[in-house]
């Protein structure tokens, strides 16, 4: 069944940018949360975002903005919000406990058509579902922050999930514009976060090691690395740096197992090389929330402009 109609619980951050994305997809979306004054605020800031996007040409969706915003309501009664819907996408706070209980609630008035979502970054799904009557028909579907301008998204199942269930989340991912990948089995982290996380930990140690400082490590990824990652994916990078992957393996297989050889421990994330890096980011960009905000909405507007041009580039 496609869904026409979705709910989403959680009106923070990541839920709007789901309703976002939902509407230019077409969808009716409920949104609920536990206070009005919430979804008043959430209703006022998509609507300021999706002007905003419409001034700048960025607007997703073939729907303007009146018609994307007449396709969101808001709900402050759980039942009342997922009457109707076909697929419940989940965003409250990353804390197991709150979670759960918010499955289990669900788990006791939806359907067997209902696909149960959730956009934990790094909750296993066997910690959220196991032991839910629909437990077949949950899954985690893991947005990358923010979802309106990334599309990426992460289709992890429970051990018990369906497969149908994987399907038709894959595919609804597909119709609203996203760019889902499904994960044959749950594991920490999922995948973008563990690869996140394994440059991150290298990054910390070379500048813990006095290599480079932090800010040329930045200036290496974003200037470097990033600019083949937009667009390419670390396996592709290697087929094309050779005459293949078979052959690039022949050719430095040798040479990177040397240097993995002489990767450190994991890192601790803290003492004085926290406060080196800190210090570096800090000057940089002074932790403050003006600041990091107008950052913040810098690095949207690169993004935005990075996914038009891919966009521009695969019609191509």
């Amino acid at each position: 069944m496609e869904p026409s109609q979705v709910a989403i619980i959680g009106s923070g951050l990541i839920g709007r940018s789901w309703a976002m994305v939902f509407a230019a997809g077409g969808l009716k979306v409920k949104l609920y949360d536990i206070a009005q004054e919430q979804l008043t605020s959430a209703l006022e800031n998509i609507r300021k975002q999706m002007k905003e996007l419409k001034e700048s040409g960025f607007l997703k969706g073939a729907l303007s903005v009146e018609q994307q915003l007449a396709l969101i309501s808001v709900c402050t009664d759980l039942k009342a919000a997922v009457e109707g819907a076909t697929f419940i996408q989940e965003c409250t706070p990353e804390n197991l406990e709150l979670k759960k209980k918010i499955f289990g609630q669900l788990d006791l008035i939806v359907g067997d058509n209902v696909i149960l979502s959730s956009s934990t970054s790094c909750l296993l799904p066997s910690k959220l579902f196991t032991g839910l009557k629909h437990v077949k028909q949950c899954i985690v579907s893991h947005p990358v922050n923010p979802p309106y301008f990334v599309p990426l998204v992460e289709i992890v199942p429970h051990p018990e999930t369906d497969p149908s269930t994987t399907e038709r989340t894959y595919a609804l991912m597909k119709k609203i514009g996203q760019s889902p990948v499904k994960l044959n089995r749950e594991i920490e982290g999922f995948v973008l976060n563990r690869l996140q996380y394994a440059v991150i930990s290298e990054a910390w140690r070379l500048v813990g090691e006095g290599v480079i400082s932090p800010t040329d490590l930045d200036l290496v990824m974003s200037d470097g690395l990033g600019m083949r990652y937009a667009f390419i994916g670390p396996l592709e990078t290697m087929h094309l740096n050779a005459e293949g992957i078979s052959n690039y393996c022949e050719r430095y297989r040798e040479g990177m197992k040397l240097v993995l050889n002489t990767f450190g421990p994991v890192p601790e994330f803290s003492g004085e090389i926290e406060q080196k890096i800190n210090q570096a980011m800090s000057e940089k960009i002074p932790s403050v929330p003006k600041v990091l905000d107008a950052r913040r909405k810098w690095r949207d507007d690169c993004l935005t402009g990075l996914a038009k041009l891919k966009k521009e580039m695969k019609s191509d």
